[in-house]
């Protein structure tokens, strides 16, 4: 197995997140793929989808100075390794392990866990993904009330935590 010494970012092919990962760690490379849990309508429905937190991008590990990192960019589903001046450049480990503490097991962006009395945020799921509303109160179940302006009125509704996500 490749020693995981730093953190370099790399595109894959359109749609290929999949194929990429799987090619990646057949090779004995350690990527990191974070994941967000979007909400689409869908012939009059609504459906959750996981998608990559940042489109088209994954994080590869690798030790740059003793591992073939060439064969990255021939890894079927990867694009190339972001390089400056033909070597790649690594990334900040605390950006990638703060990334991962974000995260599940399975790559999934929990949501922030502190809410408080006016804060704003963004419903991820349901039927109002994408609303923007202002948390009115948390109660003992830990269920918040929110406040969020829906056709020229305020309408208060109860959501989980991890349906939100704050807004800074």
């Amino acid at each position: 197995m490749i020693l995981s010494t730093e953190w370099f970012l790399l595109q894959f092919k359109p749609n290929s997140h999949h194929l990429a990962k799987r090619n990646l760690s057949r090779q004995g490379f350690r990527t990191f793929l974070p994941m967000q849990e979007i909400t689409k309508s869908e012939f009059n429905r609504y459906v959750n989808h996981l998608r990559p937190l940042f489109p088209g991008y994954m994080f590869v590990a690798f030790d740059p100075e003793s591992s073939p990192w060439r064969q990255v960019n021939c890894t079927i589903g990867v694009s190339r390794i972001v390089s400056f001046g033909g070597q790649p450049q690594s990334v900040p480990h605390n950006l990638v392990t703060g990334l991962m503490q974000r995260c599940d097991a399975s790559g999934k962006l929990l949501p922030t866990k502190e809410l408080n009395k006016g804060d704003e945020v963004q419903l991820l799921t349901g039927p109002f993904a994408n609303y923007i509303a202002k948390v009115e109160t948390i109660d003992a179940k830990e269920r918040v009330w929110v406040l969020m302006e829906f056709m020229g009125q305020v309408t208060r509704t109860s959501v989980e935590k991890n349906q939100l996500k704050t807004l800074t």
